[in-house]
This record gives structure tokens, sequence and C-alpha cells, in this order.
């Protein structure tokens, strides 16, 4: 494709056909702001937050406005920024954040432009729509509707990304709201909770962190998940006392962000306390602590005296997706080489 060049606030950037000038102002570290945007899905245009000036004309919403050789963007001006605090206090006014008692505080897109383009306080509109609050039908995720925004985000996420189609904006006007299709009975949700970790606002929010600890005090660190072999990034955060909060999906890597349940939720494991930590010999009926020498001399010498009475193949091996390819490789080659068996299998082999 052909390069196309323009100028966003008077510096020359180059972008292909197919791009906004959102995306090519993200690439060139230009600073826009947004809501609705993720560059995951479709792009909507639904929050007009991200609106910029184009040849000195019109303001235009810079996630769906194709770029054009030689145009003018500038991202910035006293107008930009009145429009965009209008969008924001007219947010404010139809929905209900309190940051005081919102999960999402200093994890919000929303309160962090709020902060930049809202001055004074924002009364709520006295014809406010109450949305429903709904914190007990699903492990994974809350849901607070009058934080809503009405971005789209998490419905495209579970339409275009999950493919389950749960959930669905519904009605018109201030009566706008979150529906999903729980309303004919049936449910498709997964509880992977990529639409929690998609919303801009506390309107999704995940059960597990709730009282775990303040967006700013949790540190992250950046891993690859073990329950199966597609190997996706995942960013772990703990708390001040060193316990695994949650589990967002890194936008880098085979995943792309996205996690399924497991990879999401399937960490408490690593902090029960019914977790071995060493190992344990049964001795007189009962299980005791051992050192790992004592241990696998034993396995050692039982595994020597059951092949000598009964033969290599009375001796079989299960593998698990939680282990590296490189350990499960050993492990079929300590059956097949050592013991002398091809009984050997692996937990998703189906």
């Amino acid at each position: 494709m052909d390069a196309i060049r323009f100028t966003i606030n008077g510096r020359e950037v180059e972008g292909k056909t197919d791009e906004t000038i959102l995306e090519v102002a993200l690439r060139y570290g230009i600073d826009i702001p947004y809501l609705c945007y993720h560059p995951r899905i479709s792009k909507s245009g639904a929050c007009r937050i991200c609106m910029v000036r184009i040849d000195q004309g019109r303001l235009k919403p810079s996630c769906t406005e194709p770029i054009m050789p030689g145009m003018q963007v500038v991202t910035e001006d006293e107008e930009i920024a009145r429009t965009r605090s209008f969008v924001l206090e007219l947010l404010l006014s139809e929905g209900d954040h309190n940051c005081l008692y919102c999960d999402a505080n200093g994890d919000c897109q929303f309160q962090r432009l709020v902060t930049k383009y809202i001055k004074d306080p924002v009364l709520p509109s006295p014809k406010r729509f109450v949305r429903e609050i709904d914190n007990n039908s699903s492990k994974a995720y809350k849901r607070n509707e009058n934080k809503c925004i009405l971005c789209g985000r998490c419905v495209k996420t579970c339409a275009e990304i999950q493919v389950s189609n749960v959930w669905a904006l519904a009605e018109r006007g201030s009566r706008t709201h979150l529906a999903t299709d729980e309303f004919n009975g049936v449910t498709n949700c997964t509880n992977c909770g990529s639409c929690a970790q998609m919303c801009p606002t506390g309107a999704l929010t995940f059960q597990n962190v709730l009282g775990e600890g303040q967006a700013w005090e949790l540190t992250a660190e950046s891993s690859i998940c073990i329950y199966c072999g597609v190997g996706c990034r995942i960013d772990f955060y703990k708390n001040k006392e060193g316990l695994l909060t949650k589990a967002l999906g890194h936008p880098a890597g085979p995943n792309q962000g996205h996690l399924c349940v497991k990879g999401r939720f399937g960490f408490d494991f690593v902090q029960s306390d019914k977790r071995l930590k060493k190992p344990l010999i049964k001795r007189d009926g009962k299980f005791e602590e051992a050192t790992w020498e004592e241990a696998l001399d034993l396995v050692s010498s039982r595994f020597t005296e059951i092949k000598t009475e009964n033969g290599p193949d009375s001796i079989a091996a299960l593998a698990s997706a939680k282990c590296t390819n490189e350990e499960n490789y050993l492990m079929q080659k300590f059956v097949r080489a050592q013991v002398g068996t091809n009984n050997i299998d692996h937990c998703a082999r189906l």
C-alpha cells in the first residue's frame, strides 16, 4: 500500500490507506483521548471524546475518520476541549460515578478524562434513569449499569472476540441500558471476564478483586498461562501482602489481551493452603513430610520392585498440560527409555 503523509499538530506523520487518524496518532505516541475505541474491536465513534479538527474545519471523530493525503489535523484547541468537557458532563449527569466506592477507582479511563477536562462539580440529572445493579448472578464479574457510559466495548468484545453474544444495548435515548441474553432464559456467558477487562469505567468489575486493594496498591508481573499449549501472556497483579488478586490479558503474545475463564480466574491454587510445599511419604498409614532425596529414593526403589515383579508394562505415566513441552518430553523419554514401556498419556490429548 502507498504511504499517506499528513500532519498532526504540525508534525508530519505517515499512515496506510485503511488506517484512521487515531490509529496513526497512537502509533506515533500522539495523545488523543478516547473511550469507546479499542484496537481489537470494530470502530463505532460512539463516545465522541476523540474529536479532532481537520483542515481548520469541522470537528470529526478521529477513531472513524480515514486519513487523507495532505490533511492537517489538530488534536486540541479551545473548542475541542469544550466539546469533550460537554460530553463528559452529560455522562456524569446521567450516571452514578462516585469514585469513593467504585472498584475501578485509580484504574478508570473515564476518571482520568474527567480529572483532565472537568473543573467544577456536575449535578445529577433530575430525569436520570436508574439502571440495574447485579453483584450476584456471576461469580466472575459484578455489573453496575449506573456507572455505564454506553460505549459498547463489552458488547463488541463478547460478540467479536469471545463470540458469545451475551451483551447487547436495549431501548433508546436516556433509557438505553445494557441487556443480556438471560431475558430469553438462556445464557451463553463463559465467565471469561474479557468484558470487565475492556470496560473503561466501573460498570463491569471483577468479583475476586473486591477488598484486595486499590488499583495503585497493586503491582503487576508478566507471566505465561499454564493451562494449555497456546501460551497466552498474562499480567498477574499482587497486593501489598504479596497475594495474587487478579489476572489481565497482556496485549502482546498470541492472546492479544484475551483470556479464557481458566487463565483469568484459575490462579487461586498458587496461594492455596492445600498446596503441597514438601514431599509427603506415608509411614504407618499417615503422610509425613520428607526431603526430596528421601522421596525420590522411595519412588526409585518402588518402581524397580514393581518392574522386577510384574514387568515394565505394569507401570504407566500421565503427563500434564501445566508442564512445559520440554518437561513432557523428558517424561515420555523416561517412561520409554528407562522404564521400558509405552504406557504414557497426556491430560490434553482428548
